[in-house]
């Protein structure tokens, strides 16, 4: 029976989703269990044609989280968990609201490269794509080295979904040296990756990270593998 290990609902900045139909609809799929995994971004730059704000109240969530483990005992399991968009100057609130609010499971990712979303075109501008991909790869290195009170790193080349050309002349060949930093770090860790699906809704053809990435951790060592929807696709723009 599988798990559904990251979900957002309306406490992620740009979902609207309630935490009830989230349940429901993985009831109707029989899940074995669910994971919410709202987002927190601190720092996250605004865009002025499209303000956002991925933080919400952790109190007011984990109240909410209690209330649907409560509502929804022994017809479902269901974790609290969340989704930390690391940043390495934030590796000490990070830490600190970890401390106050022990959550069941935590992913980190990578949203924010050095000050830029790479869900915007400014991103991209003035270099090719392989050297944008490049600093996105480096970011994940240095957030890493900052930061290492996670389970799992979630949607490892998430940078593809939004690339010029997406993952076209993409490869983990190309950015083999950089990546296998990555893995080895993470598997000297003992932390996870997540394999997440939303990669086909997004028209890759492959799950983020892809196939070569996920068997080149498993030869590392690397033994902790999760599974992720991301959802609602429909409704939230960073739950890709």
């Amino acid at each position: 029976m599988y798990w559904d290990t990251h979900m957002h609902c309306h406490f992620s900045g740009d979902c609207e989703s309630t935490p009830q139909s989230m349940v429901q609809a993985a009831i109707s799929k029989g899940l074995a269990g669910i994971c919410f995994t709202d987002h927190m971004d601190y720092d996250y730059p605004q865009n002025p044609q499209d303000p956002v704000v991925f933080e919400f109240d952790p109190c007011e969530y984990d109240r909410a989280m209690r209330s649907l483990q409560q509502d929804y005992k022994g017809r479902l399991h269901i974790l609290h968990g969340i989704e930390l968009g690391l940043q390495p100057h934030l590796a000490a609130k990070h830490a600190q609201l970890l401390q106050e609010h022990p959550y069941d499971f935590v992913i980190a990712s990578s949203h924010v490269v050095h000050g830029k979303d790479p869900y915007y075109a400014d991103f991209y501008q003035g270099r090719t794509t392989d050297e944008a991909y490049l600093e996105y790869f480096t970011s994940i290195l240095e957030n890493i080295r900052a930061f290492e009170d996670f389970d799992v790193y979630g949607h490892l080349d998430y940078i593809v979904r939004y690339g010029p050309q997406q993952n076209r002349d993409y490869s983990y060949e190309k950015f083999r040296d950089i990546i296998d930093e990555i893995l080895k770090q993470l598997v000297s860790l003992g932390k996870g990756i997540e394999l997440n699906t939303a990669g086909f809704k997004y028209g890759l053809g492959h799950p983020n990270p892809c196939e070569d990435i996920l068997k080149r951790y498993r030869k590392l060592g690397g033994e902790i593998l999760t599974i992720g929807a991301d959802a609602p696709a429909a409704a939230c723009r960073l739950c890709f």
